[in-house]
This record gives structure tokens, C-alpha cells and sequence, in this order.
């Protein structure tokens, strides 16, 4: 790490604590040619995920379109957005674990059923509905029955 004062390429880290909820590391170092100090962060270097949707297309994933949909399932319902907001986190770091870095629309749906289900019962459904396509009634009810075994 160079310094920012006299560009000398040697320091010490004289304080390192983490920042921005745990996904970076701020450093305060200290030149050892000039001695004055200087903050650095460190950050994950996280490889893009690429989302292959239904019609073949492609696109990077998109947390914030998790979330949203994700909100739409939950409209009116008592489920605060920060357990909204953790579910996506969750979520993305179950695909950056992963190491695929082409995944299809119809895993990201079904990670966000798993975490509807264990969120909101009524949110699951909803994001089922529009999700699986339901095109009947009896479609519907299957999917209401299948929610009844489990819980059983």
C-alpha cells in the first residue's frame, strides 16, 4: 500500500476493525517514511452472477429485484422488511457459495419460496401463485395442500 503523502510503498496497520456490516475491513496505517497516517478499506471482491431467465435470456442478479419481489408477496402482510432484507442477503450468499456463476431464474424462485415459507405462509402462496403460474383452482388448492402436510 502506497502512501497517499510521500508515495513510499512501505506502512504499518496500526488499527483494522470491520466496516459496512462485516463486508469490509478499514485500516489505519501508518507511513513509514513519513509517519502520518491514512485510512484503507478492503473489500470482498464478489464475482458477478449471471441469471438465465425462462426465455433463455441473460442478466445479472439483481438483489433489489429479489427484495421487490419479495415485498409484493408480503403487501400487507406483518413481515418487517429487515427480515426481507436479511432473506436476500441469505439468499445471494447461498449463490456466491455456490461457485456457479450461471444460475436460472427457477433456483432464485425457489430459494425465495424456501424463504417465504419459513417468513410468511400468505407471502409464500402469493409468490407461488404468480411464480409456479397457477392456472386453475386446482393448481391453487395443491399448493395449499401441499403447505398443510408440511406443517403437520
Amino acid at each position: 500500500m502506497r502512501c497517499p503523502f510521500c508515495n513510499y510503498s512501505e506502512s504499518r496497520v496500526i488499527d483494522s476493525r470491520p466496516a459496512e456490516e462485516g463486508t469490509t475491513i478499514r485500516r489505519r496505517r501508518e507511513c513509514l517514511a513519513c509517519q502520518k497516517r491514512f485510512t484503507t478499506y478492503e473489500i470482498i471482491e464478489r464475482l458477478p452472477l449471471v441469471v438465465i431467465k425462462r426465455d433463455g435470456s441473460r442478466q445479472t442478479f439483481d438483489k433489489m429485484k429479489v427484495i421487490n419481489g419479495m415485498l409484493r408477496a408480503c403487501e400487507k402482510r406483518p413481515v418487517p422488511v429487515d427480515s426481507l432484507q436479511k432473506a436476500a442477503d441469505e439468499i445471494e450468499q447461498e449463490l456466491q457459495n455456490s461457485l456457479e456463476r450461471e444460475i436460472t431464474s427457477t433456483e432464485v424462485g425457489e430459494l425465495v419460496m424456501r424463504k417465504l415459507k419459513d417468513l410468511d405462509e400468505v407471502a409464500y402462496v402469493r409468490f407461488a401463485s404468480v411464480y409456479r403460474q397457477f392456472k386453475d383452482i386446482n393448481t391453487f388448492m395443491s399448493e395449499l395442500n401441499k403447505l398443510l402436510n408440511d406443517k403437520q
